[in-house]
């Protein structure tokens, strides 16, 4: 997949292009079906399968105060996005002059800039542009002027209800994590670059990998039965969300992540946890005794697959 961040630096030559269009949080069951029918057109008709999407959520420059949390990192986005097949994907910098723009400009920069484009797929729902002027109606009347077909695709529904990112991120501050892996359409995962902490783990015989989760959504803190892939072998891991009551000053969340039977660095390495079976809340010790006594059935427990 190649990646941009310009419409310009995608150099298909003469070829048409198929666009999908969204913030795609998550790239879930829904968002998923958008990109398929992108690539379908693509492959049918010769064209470039693009992704369109952002380096943020817009509302963290047009409504800070109500920007939520996101399901997945921006590695994590952009491998599920590049795992389904598509030939590109163009992350465009959402800042405040981006912002400015109507939907219609927007829609005709990218024809502008990438030349022929063949279809343009989105959400049914999907608004964007400035004052959130554009949608399935201006991108249709946009079509039958520049010349795309327009696909306007209904919510995906499970169990009844709309699959939505809002949906699995409160499925995921509730600890229904089964929920959020049927809605995500694979394993809920937390995924996060490894960053320096107190090794407060190592003093207690189980070093951990700190995990950098800044401005994600996380499961209730506790202690969870969870595995990871690094380096092309699978791990086993002991994970705790939490303040860590017994050992730390003050309450400063922290993801950390126990890889049984291993040994070496992790530090700076981007590091995906598939979040299991949750097996105690977190719980305050009497000492650091008691925790490390308590860590070690934890362990053995995630050893044992429960």
């Amino acid at each position: 997949m190649k990646l941009i961040h310009a419409a310009n630096e995608l150099g298909n030559g003469s070829r048409k292009v198929s666009l999908a269009i969204g913030v795609f949080d998550g790239v879930h069951l829904g968002h998923q079906q958008i990109i398929r029918q992108t690539i379908a057109d693509a492959r049918q008709h010769d064209a470039v399968a693009l992704v369109v999407t952002f380096d943020k959520h817009p509302n963290a420059i047009v409504a800070p105060d109500k920007t939520p949390p996101q399901i997945f990192s921006r590695p994590q986005k952009l491998r599920t996005i590049e795992a389904l097949g598509v030939d590109a994907l163009l992350e465009i910098p959402f800042d405040q002059i981006f912002s400015e723009k109507s939907g219609e400009v927007f829609i005709r920069e990218l024809a502008r800039d990438l030349g022929k484009i063949f279809s343009i797929c989105v959400g049914a729902d999907f608004v964007f542009g400035r004052k959130r002027s554009g949608n399935v109606a201006l991108l249709k009347t946009l079509g039958a002027e520049i010349g795309f077909q327009v696909h306007g695709h209904a919510a995906v529904a499970l169990d009844g209800e709309t699959v939505s990112s809002t949906r699995i991120r409160e499925a995921i501050r509730l600890g229904n994590l089964d929920d959020a892996s049927q809605m995500l359409g694979r394993p809920y995962a937390i995924c996060g670059r490894v960053v320096e902490g107190d090794k407060i783990g190592r003093q207690l015989g189980f070093p951990t990998a700190n995990l950098d989760v800044t401005n994600l959504v996380l499961p209730p803190n506790g202690v969870y039965a969870a595995s990871t892939n690094f380096n092309g072998h699978a791990y086993r891991v002991a994970l705790n969300i939490g303040v860590r009551p017994t050992v730390a000053a003050g309450p400063q969340l922290r993801v950390e992540a126990h890889l049984l039977d291993f040994n070496g660095e992790l530090y700076g390495a981007e590091l995906e946890v598939e979040v299991g079976t949750k097996l105690r809340p977190e719980q305050k010790f009497s000492s650091p005794a008691g925790l490390r006594e308590q860590i070690a059935r934890d362990v053995a427990a995630v050893r044992a697959g429960i």
